[in-house]
């Protein structure tokens, strides 16, 4: 009789364990701001032209229920080549392009202004951070199969 005791109270124990270590509803629905996509390998032939560059480019996606300014925030590959947001702010539930080459910033478009490629064909990390340093987020991949990568 003790021994189906203890192992009915084991198995009570794991189940209320388990529970502690479940975010609460609250927590998951908060969303967050993240990495959504990199196009690391632009359509056509590497050929540095402003099209080609702007092929290249990384989505960020902000799945909270209000905006959220982006200013200061860093986007980063392995390399160190950095994008960092002026006065931005991404809506909630919206997502923003961020592009290798040149053109016009817009509400959902941001443009790095480079005349070289960031993200390489291959294997590379793209990373978000606050202007405070803290990481946001981070996105590797390792293919030359395909062109882009959904984080």
């Amino acid at each position: 009789m003790r021994h189906t005791r203890s192992i009915a109270a084991a198995a009570v124990a794991a189940c209320f364990g388990g529970l502690v270590l479940l975010p609460s509803p609250a927590q998951a629905a908060k969303g967050s701001v993240h990495l959504y996509k990199i196009y690391y390998d632009s359509p056509g032939k590497d050929n540095r032209s402003n099209s080609s560059l702007n092929g290249e480019y990384v989505q960020i996606r902000n799945t909270t229920k209000s905006a959220v300014s982006l200013k200061g925030w860093v986007l980063s590959d392995k390399a160190n080549h950095k994008y960092v947001f002026g006065s931005y702010t991404l809506g909630k539930g919206k997502t923003v392009t961020i592009r290798t080459g040149k053109g016009k910033n817009t509400g959902s478009t941001r443009y790095q202004g480079r005349r070289a490629y960031v993200w390489n064909n291959d294997k590379d990390t793209a990373t978000l951070k606050k202007a405070s340093g803290s990481k946001v987020d981070t996105c590797s991949y390792n293919s030359t199969k395909v062109d882009y990568k959904v984080c």
